[in-house]
């Protein structure tokens, strides 16, 4: 690893946690006229999830910066006018159209790659490109199916078709239906001046590091190679050339980098208070979250029941730039049910029921019920503070 060079700036821990909430759209007043497109192009890239609670994370994170923008112009705002495209970046991502180029390095490799696991069909590829040239986009099932007989892994060759079209880029996923990825050609679907493998490696990795860097704020060589899972060494080649300076924080133990215009003026304005997807950019990598906010989360949506500590799909929720508890959430009609609650002490309480009374209206509910609290002491008060 490539030894840092002499830092240019000195954070203390706070002002790195301001700029990281600047950076993720959580302090000072969004640019609502941009909406959600602004967002993801902000974040560079916002991650899909198969989990739906309270809404698909990809609804959570523009909602948990913007406020209650409708849910059909969440879909809208990303899947028309050839916006946005899905592809792997941290993971399964919506992407700005305009990072097309950027992402040659990953189509190459996956071109280069020697096998996929996947067995296919003579034939069958150019079958699915041809399919797609004559009929327009498709899902896979409407491409011939998408499962054989087997087990949930055993894709049809349709299936295996399209996604190995999808990862060489001779195929986009241009919305989702129902969940179900639509794809289509991506000669139809980027733009042309956009559609090309020009870039080398090196000028691809070097703009998703800068990218990175300025949607953190400011971060460790993980937090920023992980953005859009950059290895190591190449993060280390381009960081000098992306324009991110290598800063001190307090308490990081760690070299870091930031945006230079991060550094440039003061985090100021408002903070958000709201319940944060799991899957948010802000809070995402657990290292990075506990190192700037003193919090542990985990996911547990993938842990056995009995062994769940906070629930399900727990929450957390942001106020006053510190996240302040969790809260694990499910719908029951038109009641938005708090189904488990753990909350920072006292004073969190009115912003945890805020939180609560917002994302209830947002998803079309008119009531909240909380279930059980981690500390039932509290659970009056929450309850009048929700009243």
């Amino acid at each position: 690893m490539t030894t840092a060079p002499r830092p240019a700036a000195e954070l203390s821990a706070d002002e790195a946690r301001r700029i990281a909430l600047r950076a993720q759209g959580f302090l000072g007043a969004p640019d609502r006229r941009a909406g959600v497109r602004g967002v993801l192009r902000g974040l560079g890239q916002v991650q899909l999830d198969t989990i739906s609670v309270l809404a698909r994370s990809h609804e959570l994170i523009p909602y948990a910066r913007l406020g209650a923008v409708g849910r059909p112009a969440v879909e809208e705002a990303y899947w028309t006018g050839a916006h946005a495209f899905e592809y792997w970046s941290h993971a399964a991502c919506v992407l700005p159209v305009e990072e097309w180029p950027h992402f040659a390095f990953r189509r190459r490799a996956y071109r280069d790659r020697p096998h996929w696991g996947h067995e296919l069909s003579a034939g069958a590829y150019d079958k699915v490109i041809d399919q797609l040239r004559a009929e327009g986009p498709r899902t896979a099932t409407e491409l011939g199916g998408a499962k054989n007989e087997g087990e949930w892994w055993d894709w049809s060759d349709a299936k295996i078709a399209v996604e190995r079209a999808l990862m060489y880029g001779e195929v986009v996923v241009v919305e989702r239906r129902g969940w179900k990825r639509v794809y289509d050609l991506a000669e139809r679907a980027i733009p042309q001046a956009l559609l090309h493998d020009d870039l080398d490696d090196a000028e691809c990795v070097r703009r998703l590091v800068r990218q990175a860097g300025e949607a953190l704020g400011v971060g460790t060589r993980a937090d920023i190679a992980d953005y859009h899972r950059i290895k190591g060494e190449q993060f280390d080649a381009v960081v000098e050339a992306a324009g991110l300076v290598p800063v001190t924080v307090a308490g990081w133990g760690k070299p870091a980098w930031a945006d230079p215009a991060a550094l440039a003026a003061e985090p100021r304005g408002r903070h958000r208070t709201t319940l944060l997807s799991p899957f948010d950019s802000l809070i995402w990598e657990r290292a990075r979250t506990e190192r700037i906010f003193g919090f542990t989360h985990r996911l547990e949506a993938y842990v056995p029941k009995q062994k769940r500590i906070h629930g399900y799909f727990a929450m957390p929720v942001l106020a006053g730039g510190r996240l302040v508890g969790r809260v694990d959430p499910a719908r029951e009609g038109r009641t938005l049910v708090a189904k488990q609650v753990s909350l920072d002490g006292p004073k969190a309480v009115p912003a945890v029921a805020r939180a609560l009374r917002e994302a209830a209206a947002w998803v079309g509910c008119d009531a909240v019920a909380v279930e059980r609290m981690d500390q039932p002491e509290l659970a009056k008060a929450l309850v009048t503070a929700l009243g």
